[in-house]
Order: C-alpha cells, then structure tokens, then sequence
C-alpha cells in the first residue's frame, strides 16, 4: 500500500539528512481495507509502515488467508477456473474520501506472484486482469479493486490414476465379451472387472471436489 499524507512531511537537511523513518502502524492514519472472500486466515505481525520525507506512505504486510471460490467442474479434470479477491473499505465513501487504484498492471502483478511459486502443484495460474469500480451501499459508493485470477488444473495426475485404469477396464471388459471363453470364464472376468470398477468409484469419489451445482462429466459414467 502507499497513500500520502501532507502533515507529515520535513525537510531532510533539518533532520541529519534522514530522509525516511520506520514507524508503528498506529501513528498514523493508515487505510482500513477488507478482503471480501475472506472466510479465514492469519492477521500480518508486520506492522509497521515506512515514512518518507515527502509524506509518502509505503505498507507491505503478507496476507496468508483462505478465499471462497464458486467452482465449475463439469469438465473435471480438464477444468479451468476464476476465483475473485475483492480489496475494499467501507468506512470511508469513494466519491468524497477515499479511493483505491492499482500501481502496477496486471502483467507485472503475475510476473512477481510466479517468483513466490515454491513448488508446482495442482493449479496452475494462467491470466490475471484487475477490475476497478465503485460498490453502492446505503446510497453511498466505495471503492473496490478486484483481482480476478484464473486458473487451470493440472490433470496429469487425475490420467494416470483414473481414467487411464477405467479404459483398460472397459476394453478388458470388451474384450473377454466378444472373446472365445467359455461363458463360467467370462461370468469370472466380468465380476473381476465389476470389482476392479467399483475401487475405482471410491477412489475417484474421494478425488472429486464437491462444491458445484453439475457433478463432473466424469462422474456421471
């Protein structure tokens, strides 16, 4: 965050030539700003701000929470998704207070949320766009800066482990059907091959995410 303050500014050759100083959060007004997909998450022991001579203020505070995200997973596990993270203050009205832009584009933004990817995991980001617009509440607008970022699972995992085993179940069943076994050899087949399905229904019961209004295409069959 940075915003300015006009009250605080001094003349850097009066003071030693100090030309910024570190102080607690408290000692001055800073922005009270909200995560709106909040559900849970850890508040940032980091607070404090840096003051620069000409009143600039300059906040960094990681965030670590956890976002609600209305997830479509008809194509599981081919999906993509959008998930919002909405910034927003509502104590102070947009039109006469306070407002909230964007310092950086979207391209810089998702070049440097890439340097903070430790390892790769299920997700994979793809596109990040910024909305910036005024929210009406009780007559009065505010300011929000929603992130929109979008996402493609990686479903290298999900082949390998069901759908790769659940063909060859249903070729080995074709096969043995249309084979020259005897029929006791195909009734053996056929109830090897209807247990073999059945562990593979658990097994991708518990791998299907279940926050969607249409289950997975994959789990209809």
């Amino acid at each position: 965050q940075e915003w300015q303050n006009p009250f605080a500014t001094w003349d850097p050759q009066d003071f030693c030539n100090i030309s910024e100083i570190i102080l607690p959060m408290d000692t001055y007004w800073s922005p009270p700003i909200f995560i709106l997909e909040r559900v849970n998450g850890q508040n940032p022991e980091l607070n404090y701000v840096v003051l620069m001579h000409n009143g600039s203020f300059n906040s960094t505070r990681p965030f670590q929470v956890t976002l609600t995200c209305s997830l479509i997973i008809l194509k599981f596990p081919f999906d993509t998704q959008m998930c919002n993270l909405s910034i927003a203050s509502f104590l102070y009205p947009a039109v006469t207070d306070f407002v909230m832009k964007t310092r950086r584009t979207p391209a810089e933004i998702m070049k440097d949320s890439q340097s903070f990817f430790l390892t790769d995991g299920e997700w994979k980001f793809t596109n990040l766009s910024i909305i910036e617009y005024t929210e009406m509440m009780d007559d009065k607008g505010f300011s929000v800066v929603t992130y929109v970022i979008s996402m493609e699972r990686r479903p290298t995992l999900y082949i390998l482990n069901l759908i790769l085993p659940t063909c060859a179940l249903y070729v080995l069943d074709m096969a043995v059907l249309f084979g020259p076994s005897s029929l006791e050899e195909k009734i053996n087949f056929q109830i090897a091959i209807i247990l073999g399905s059945s562990m593979l229904a658990v097994i991708l019961n518990n791998s299907l995410p279940t926050s969607s209004n249409k289950p997975p295409i994959i789990g209809t069959h």
